[in-house]
């Protein structure tokens, strides 16, 4: 008896998992597998901005050198006169023969002191503040590099997981991916201007493979954010190729002021799509499915942008 319930155990805990939640298996994974593409596209754009900043702070030393030269000088002006002269300083010109230029003497030797003491403090604070930032910039450039690396191997692990997943899939279904129907987003609606030019060319890439891999933006393959960007700069609008950072560079609107060519957000900032009207939207979905046009309801919307 022992041995007859062990073995029906056995045979239930490595029972293939039904339709539904085969479903919700791959759900949950193409779902993770979009929000660490989305992060490595968020790190590539810091990243970006770090070896910009590097070049900067790079380019800004040559003043900050130039200025320690003519500061070094004057100091080196005074030192020499002081060796050869005695010590100068208020004192000295107070015993001076020529009485009536004191207060003249007095007032250009601390201007001079000045001077220097400025160009001085303006070097110490440019350098030290220079070499502050370097550290932080390469601490940063480190710190992102890691992340990326770290994110690389997780990546890689899910999408072992969605290949044994799509593997199940095909003995369940005969098929790992869903095939588009050509011109099954129909024909473009006529939308004037800019953002007619975005909606038309994700209607063009209606049916194309959505590829969760390194940053897709086509021609042939796309990730979320890479096709709202392409669509947008096909139109002359620079977008970056990242989700949360699209919202950020659009404008607020609400629901009631939807129009075409709009970016509609979901999953806390985590995928988008663009707007092409009738409450519809055309988004690359997920890894295994082509771009489609679909209802704006596919999930709760989190906000909506307006390229700028």
């Amino acid at each position: 008896m022992a041995i007859a319930i062990t073995g029906s155990v056995a045979t239930a805990a490595h029972a293939a998992p039904s339709e539904t939640e085969l479903k919700k298996q791959i759900e949950t994974a193409s779902n993770q597998l979009e929000d660490i593409t989305e992060s490595y596209n968020k790190l590539k754009i810091d990243l970006t901005k770090t070896a910009n900043d590097q070049k900067t702070l790079q380019a800004s030393l040559a003043p900050a050198k130039a200025k320690l030269v003519v500061a070094e000088a004057q100091v080196e002006t005074i030192a020499s006169q002081a060796y050869m002269q005695g010590r100068v300083g208020p004192m000295s010109a107070l015993l001076g023969n020529e009485q009536g230029g004191l207060v003249e003497k007095m007032s250009l030797l601390e201007m001079i002191n000045r001077a220097n003491q400025r160009d001085i403090n303006d070097f110490t604070e440019t350098t030290q503040n220079f070499a502050d930032r370097q550290a932080a910039l390469k601490t940063t450039q480190a710190k992102q590099a890691a992340q990326l690396k770290a994110m690389d191997a997780r990546k890689k692990t899910i999408e072992a997981n969605i290949k044994k997943l799509r593997a199940m899939r095909v003995q369940a279904y005969g098929s790992a991916t869903e095939t588009g129907v050509a011109g099954a987003a129909g024909p473009a609606p006529a939308i004037s201007g800019k953002a007619g030019i975005a909606v038309d060319f994700a209607y063009t890439q209606a049916n194309k493979p959505a590829y969760y891999g390194y940053g897709d933006a086509g021609p042939n393959t796309f990730d979320c954010s890479g096709l709202t960007m392409a669509a947008w700069s096909k139109a002359g609008k620079s977008l970056p190729h990242n989700a949360a950072a699209q919202y950020s560079a659009t404008a607020r609107i609400s629901k009631s002021q939807l129009q075409p060519g709009d970016l509609v957000f979901y999953r806390s900032l985590g995928h988008v799509g663009l707007y092409v009207g009738g409450g519809m939207i055309i988004d690359a979905s997920r890894e295994g499915e082509p771009v489609k046009k679909r209802t704006i309801n596919i999930m709760t919307p989190y906000g909506y942008g307006r390229v700028k």
